[in-house]
């Protein structure tokens, strides 16, 4: 009880007791006042904002519209609160034709940063790692590899993000992979994801968890999580639409976040604990509008509190 609801119901027994108040009145003005604190303190929660300070957002959730106009979309982004942008190489490439420093100068017009990219890091990654540091850019991240035909493939794979990851640190930003499904099913009794992880060097590589495609896969993120804590410093955040029962090579059927069945301000939760950094929204599939769809998952997500 606060100080203020103490001090009234006192003075209300004071009232009651020196026949000022009938038992009628004095219950309902008790009443009325754990009402009024209990209003009060929904209301005072209501309008606490979310625990996600710099929540983020993929621009290949807009990607039907961003090429159309690339700075009228980004300026819808800002106004739904968005903070921090990841980009990817569009038509347009990764800076929508604006070049580094021209994308960071408007970004910086819309109170918003470019913190990462998905890139082939396999073509003119040199650059790529240079003009992203010029501009304060945090990572570029490997979004795709695909299912390897053996589990050789993965270890491969996980030394040329090593070798990324040195032109990362060379230019003072990192490297991180992005998961799909296929590295969190099993494979000639290995989860891929394992190897990726346990063959890559943490000071060199980082990882993007899409929840969604663990969720897809059948596995628990915050298990995964606690078992890797610190190695997953981004997230990708797609809801799963509900009542769809998960199948390796399931088409994407992500709905507007917060509608769907995945239990985000639970996950959310562990995840910060667990070294989480950047929560970055992302959709692929679309019940409405993307741009109304984008609005609505920053509404639900900048309210969570974990």
């Amino acid at each position: 009880m606060s100080g203020q609801l103490a001090w009234t119901f006192l003075l209300l027994i004071f009232l009651f007791e020196n026949n000022m108040y009938s038992r009628k009145q004095f219950l309902k003005l008790t009443g009325g006042a754990i009402l009024g604190a209990t209003f009060s303190k929904d209301v005072m929660a209501a309008g606490k904002k979310g625990t996600i300070k710099n929540l983020g957002i993929q621009l290949y959730t807009l990607r039907e519209d961003l090429p159309k106009n690339p700075k009228d979309v980004l300026k819808q982004i800002a106004s739904f609160g968005y903070k921090e942008i990841e980009s990817y190489e569009g038509a347009q490439g990764m800076f929508w034709g604006m070049g580094n420093i021209g994308f960071k100068k408007y970004m910086d017009e819309l109170g918003m940063k470019m913190v990462s990219s998905h890139c082939d890091f396999r073509k003119n990654f040199e650059q790529k790692a240079a003009e992203a540091a010029e501009i304060g850019m945090k990572y570029l991240i490997c979004p795709h590899v695909g299912r390897q035909k053996t589990l050789d493939g993965y270890k491969k794979i996980a030394d040329e993000f090593n070798a990324a990851g040195e032109i990362c640190k060379k230019n003072g930003i990192r490297f991180a992979y992005h998961n799909h499904d296929y590295s969190f099913r099993q494979q000639e009794g290995q989860f891929p994801q394992d190897i990726m992880m346990q063959k890559t060097n943490p000071n060199l590589v980082d990882f993007e968890m899409d929840i969604y495609w663990v969720v897809a896969a059948e596995q628990d993120p915050v298990k995964w999580l606690k078992k890797y804590p610190g190695r997953f410093k981004l997230s990708h955040i797609k809801d799963r639409t509900k009542g769809i029962v998960p199948k390796q090579g399931e088409p994407n059927v992500s709905c507007i976040v917060g509608t769907g069945s995945i239990n985000y301000p639970s996950i959310l939760k562990e995840a910060k604990k667990l070294g989480m950094i950047h929560y970055i929204l992302e959709q692929e599939a679309y019940e409405k509008a993307p741009i109304e769809c984008v609005k609505e998952g920053a509404e639900y997500l900048n309210k969570i509190r974990f």
